[in-house]
Parts: structure tokens; sequence; C-alpha cells
């Protein structure tokens, strides 16, 4: 896997090299011509080649070409080499036939017999094998039930709440309008002392030693350890709301504005929050629900929840005090509660019911 993962890097790093010269030539390359070249005269000149699966190289000139296409469409950045034991990963196929996976035991294609810790029962026409902290893991593409349209059929589930409105914070990761409070994991917080130990372990070894690489691989999988632990509680999280709610309503974080405060950087990355956004919008589409997100300048944090007064709040009050109606209440709860009102405003503003759930997507 190892020498896969190798074979995919260099044509990858390759092809990358023989693009960026065909263009400053004022050529337009693409994933066909590179493989073409590659094929009849650079292929040739590595024989230690033969002993690989062709479908390496070809896979690594597709995933070339879409990281170009993505790059010209303005969805990523342009592509850059790859380096050696980061992200190493290589995709195969079974040559358009179906591979079937059964058991603990799988044959893959040219790599052989490989086992699993987990029984995996799927038919795939491709996989790909990526490491991770030192682990393998096999990733495949498998079958979801279509509607003759070909369009997704979600699962309904029975909603216990019409509208949740739900802040997301630091303290706390998430309260709801409803008065529910998830706390917040912090992983990366809670794993700053081990982290720092395993990191000055590293630094006092010889670079690129056998203890090198050992220490490299223990400090990665604590670093794993983190992101499971943080992606374990979002999971959980999007779950319940999309399963259990027919509207959920959050506000449009400026995640990127909010990191550049160094003083509240770390917590906020720790907590996720682009990523708990991207499992709440396939989530509510798959359970049936809805996901509306209130526009960022939407005064949540500053306006009462029962008379609507608006006033300063700074970071460090954590409860909000109205001097016109008297209402305490806790600053995350009160924000909860006029995203989900916020709800009826937009809705109304459309000329439908908020109490409406059925008749298609709101805008």
């Amino acid at each position: 896997m190892a020498q896969h993962a190798g074979y995919s890097r260099w044509c990858y790093n390759w092809g990358l090299s023989l693009w960026n010269a065909a263009y400053k030539d004022g050529y337009k390359p693409n994933a066909r011509k590179l493989r073409k070249v590659f094929t009849n005269h650079t292929k040739p000149l590595y024989p230690w080649m033969k002993n690989l699966s062709s479908k390496v190289y070809q896979y690594a000139f597709i995933n070339l070409g879409e990281a170009f296409k993505r790059f010209f469409q303005g969805l990523g950045k342009r592509p850059r080499f790859k380096k050696k034991g980061k992200s190493d990963s290589f995709t195969i196929d079974n040559c358009g036939k179906p591979i079937e996976l059964n058991g603990w035991s799988h044959k893959l294609p040219f790599i052989g017999i490989v086992k699993t810790y987990e029984p995996i029962e799927a038919t795939t026409q491709k996989i790909t094998i990526s490491r991770q902290a030192g682990d393998w893991y096999l990733s495949c593409r498998g079958e979801r039930p279509f509607a003759p349209t070909n369009e997704f059929t979600p699962t309904s589930t029975p909603k216990t709440t019409e509208v949740v409105g739900v802040d997301l914070g630091i303290k706390t990761l998430a309260t709801l309008s409803t008065g529910e409070v998830f706390e917040s994991v912090k992983p990366y917080k809670k794993a700053q002392n081990r982290l720092a130990k395993l990191q000055r372990q590293l630094s006092r070894k010889v670079k690129h030693s056998s203890n090198w690489y050992k220490a490299v691989v223990k400090l990665a999988k604590q670093h794993r350890r983190v992101a499971n632990i943080r992606r374990d509680a979002l999971n959980k999280l999007t779950t319940y709301l999309a399963k259990n709610h027919g509207i959920v309503v959050i506000e449009d974080l400026n995640v990127s504005g909010m990191l550049a405060n160094h003083k509240l950087a770390k917590s906020i990355a720790d907590q996720g929050f682009y990523e708990f956004r991207r499992q709440l919008e396939y989530k509510c589409q798959c359970y049936g629900g809805e996901l509306v997100v209130v526009d960022r300048f939407f005064p949540s944090s500053k306006t009462c929840s029962s008379c609507g007064h608006v006033q300063d709040m700074p970071l460090n009050i954590r409860t909000y005090d109205c001097p016109e109606c008297g209402l305490s209440i806790d600053r995350d709860l009160n924000a909860s509660i006029n995203l989900r009102n916020a709800v009826g405003l937009t809705v109304n503003a459309c000329g439908r019911s908020a109490a409406d759930s059925s008749g298609g997507s709101r805008k």
C-alpha cells in the first residue's frame, strides 16, 4: 500500500510539473493528454512501475484534472505538489467489474487480501485507500435509494418541535430556544498537555531517524483522537437537531473573521462551527427537515426576545438584562429565541406561514 501511495504521489507531482510547464508555454493541458504522454514515453523508463497497478497513475491524473477544474472555477486553491507522509492515498478499480466487499477479509485488485477491523458488506466500482497516523483506511462509494427522478429520497422522521433556534458559542457548544444546552467537549484544550509532551519528545529525536518516525506517528494519532472526539460530538448534535426539529435556524457566522481574534481563535477553532453547519445542511435534507440561515448582521445577542429592545452586549456580559421590560435571561438563550422568532419574519415576508413545513424549501 505504501508503494502504491508513493506511485500515486510520484505521478501526481510529475503531471503537475508538466502541466505548469505546458501552461507557461501557451498550451492547454488536460488529464487525458498527460496520461497519454506518461504511458507512451515516461512509464517505459521506470521498470519498477510494472510491478504496481496501472490504475493508480490513471486516477492520479484524473484527480489532478479535477483539482485544476476546481481552481479555475474559483472553488479551491491552485494544486500543489504532494509530500511524502502527508495525506498518502491512492485509488484502484477492477477494470470495470464490481468489487465485492464481504466480511472482514477482502480481495482487492492487485493488492490481494486485506483485513479490516469492521465487517463490510458492499459492492463498489472503485476503492480509495489512505493512510492516517500510521493506519490505513478503506473508503468506497455505496448505493443509496433513488427516486424515479434520480433524486435522493429523504427519510422523514417525526418532529417533536416545529421551529428551533440554535445559538453556537464557546463556553457551550449550542443553546437551543427550547432551553436545552449542549456543553462543549473542548477536545483540543483537554489534550494540550499530552500534545505538548509528544511535541517535545519529537523535537529531541534525530530527524528522519527510526525513533523520529515513531514519534511522528504518536503525535499524529493524538491529533486524530482530538479530531475524532470533536467529530463525534458534532455528529450526535446535528443528528438530534435534524431528526427531531422541523425547521432549524442558525446564524451565518463569519468564522474566518472570528478567528482573527487571537484571544479566542483557539477556542473557536476547537468548536468546529463550519463542520457543524456542513453536517446540518445534508442531515436536514436527509431527515425531511429544513435549515434556515439568518443573516450574520442580525442582532440576535443585542435584541431583547420579549420586547425587541436593542442594546450593546460585550462578550463578558453573560446575562441579558432588559431596561425596558425588565427581562433577565441568559445571553445565549436570548439569542437562540431571537433566531427562532426571525423565521416568522422571514417566512411572512415571502407570503408563507411558518407553521407550513410541507411545501418545499424556503429561500
